[in-house]
Protein backbone atom coordinates (compact mmCIF):
# COMPACT_ATOMS: atom_id res chain seq x y z
CA UNK A 1 0.00 0.00 0.00
CA UNK A 2 1.36 3.32 -0.47
CA UNK A 3 0.57 6.62 1.77
CA UNK A 4 1.08 10.29 1.46
CA UNK A 5 3.02 11.58 4.11
CA UNK A 6 1.85 15.53 4.31
CA UNK A 7 4.55 16.98 6.87
CA UNK A 8 3.24 19.76 8.15
CA UNK A 9 5.98 21.77 10.33
CA UNK A 10 3.98 23.98 12.77
CA UNK A 11 6.52 24.89 15.68
CA UNK A 12 9.11 22.64 14.65
CA UNK A 13 9.98 25.43 11.48
CA UNK A 14 9.87 27.95 14.22
CA UNK A 15 12.26 26.24 16.95
CA UNK A 16 14.73 24.99 14.92
CA UNK A 17 16.96 28.22 15.39
CA UNK A 18 16.55 27.11 19.22
CA UNK A 19 18.35 23.80 18.80
CA UNK A 20 21.65 23.67 19.60
CA UNK A 21 24.42 22.77 16.62
CA UNK A 22 24.36 18.70 17.75
CA UNK A 23 20.46 19.33 17.90
CA UNK A 24 20.51 20.28 14.26
CA UNK A 25 22.85 17.79 13.02
CA UNK A 26 20.53 15.23 14.20
CA UNK A 27 16.99 16.38 12.20
CA UNK A 28 19.76 16.43 9.45
CA UNK A 29 20.67 13.27 9.99
CA UNK A 30 17.39 11.51 10.59
CA UNK A 31 15.50 13.13 7.60
CA UNK A 32 18.11 11.65 5.18
CA UNK A 33 17.61 8.09 7.08
CA UNK A 34 14.01 8.63 5.93
CA UNK A 35 15.06 9.24 2.52
CA UNK A 36 17.10 5.89 2.50
CA UNK A 37 14.35 4.40 4.39
CA UNK A 38 13.34 1.25 1.76
CA UNK A 39 9.63 2.28 0.19
CA UNK A 40 10.24 6.06 0.76
CA UNK A 41 10.18 8.29 -2.22
CA UNK A 42 10.70 11.81 -1.55
CA UNK A 43 8.82 14.67 -2.89
CA UNK A 44 10.45 17.75 -4.11
CA UNK A 45 11.35 20.66 -1.22
CA UNK A 46 8.52 23.35 -0.78
CA UNK A 47 8.75 26.66 -0.85
CA UNK A 48 7.78 28.94 2.64
CA UNK A 49 3.62 29.13 3.41
CA UNK A 50 3.80 32.66 3.34
CA UNK A 51 5.10 32.81 -0.44
CA UNK A 52 2.17 30.57 -1.63
CA UNK A 53 -0.81 31.69 -3.79
CA UNK A 54 -3.71 29.49 -3.62
CA UNK A 55 -6.19 29.39 -6.04
CA UNK A 56 -9.80 28.22 -6.06
CA UNK A 57 -12.80 28.81 -8.88
CA UNK A 58 -16.40 30.79 -8.25
CA UNK A 59 -18.73 30.87 -10.48
CA UNK A 60 -16.24 30.79 -13.50
CA UNK A 61 -14.29 33.32 -12.28
CA UNK A 62 -10.57 32.56 -11.44
CA UNK A 63 -10.25 34.17 -7.59
CA UNK A 64 -6.00 34.01 -6.02
CA UNK A 65 -4.92 34.64 -2.80
CA UNK A 66 -1.54 35.59 -1.37
CA UNK A 67 0.04 32.87 1.21
CA UNK A 68 -1.53 29.69 2.52
CA UNK A 69 -5.47 29.52 2.12
CA UNK A 70 -6.32 26.93 4.82
CA UNK A 71 -6.58 29.30 8.09
CA UNK A 72 -4.54 26.60 10.23
CA UNK A 73 -1.39 27.48 12.89
CA UNK A 74 0.13 24.17 10.63
CA UNK A 75 0.80 24.79 7.19
CA UNK A 76 1.97 21.84 5.13
CA UNK A 77 6.30 22.13 4.80
CA UNK A 78 6.61 18.92 2.54
CA UNK A 79 5.50 15.61 1.35
CA UNK A 80 7.01 12.14 0.66
CA UNK A 81 5.41 8.79 -0.63
CA UNK A 82 6.16 5.52 1.20
CA UNK A 83 4.83 2.03 0.21
CA UNK A 84 4.81 -0.02 3.03
CA UNK A 85 3.16 -3.45 4.11
CA UNK A 86 0.28 -1.43 6.45
CA UNK A 87 -0.82 1.16 8.34
CA UNK A 88 0.99 0.59 11.47
CA UNK A 89 4.87 0.49 9.55
CA UNK A 90 3.73 3.98 8.49
CA UNK A 91 3.21 5.48 11.81
CA UNK A 92 6.21 4.18 13.05
CA UNK A 93 8.12 6.06 10.23
CA UNK A 94 6.21 9.53 10.74
CA UNK A 95 7.30 8.87 14.08
CA UNK A 96 11.07 8.97 13.62
CA UNK A 97 10.56 12.29 11.17
CA UNK A 98 11.96 15.24 12.77
CA UNK A 99 8.82 17.74 12.48
CA UNK A 100 6.57 15.02 14.72
CA UNK A 101 8.84 15.24 17.35
CA UNK A 102 9.58 19.20 17.40
CA UNK A 103 6.25 20.23 17.56
CA UNK A 104 4.71 19.33 14.05
CA UNK A 105 2.62 16.55 12.58
CA UNK A 106 2.66 14.02 10.33
CA UNK A 107 -0.58 13.21 8.09
CA UNK A 108 -1.10 10.03 6.43
CA UNK A 109 -3.09 9.70 3.76
CA UNK A 110 -3.67 6.14 1.88
CA UNK A 111 -2.76 6.82 -1.70
CA UNK A 112 -4.52 4.10 -3.70
CA UNK A 113 -7.65 3.62 -2.51
CA UNK A 114 -9.53 6.60 -3.77
CA UNK A 115 -9.09 5.97 -6.51
CA UNK A 116 -9.28 1.65 -7.07
CA UNK A 117 -12.47 -0.30 -8.01
CA UNK A 118 -12.46 -1.00 -3.99
CA UNK A 119 -13.10 2.48 -2.50
CA UNK A 120 -16.35 3.08 -0.94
Amino acid sequence: MKYVMLIFQGAALEGQAELSEEERKQVYADYEAIGRTPGVTPGVPMGLPENATTVRVEGGRTLTTDGPFAGMKEAVGGWFILEADNLDAAIELAARHPAARHGGAIEIRPSEAYWSKEAP
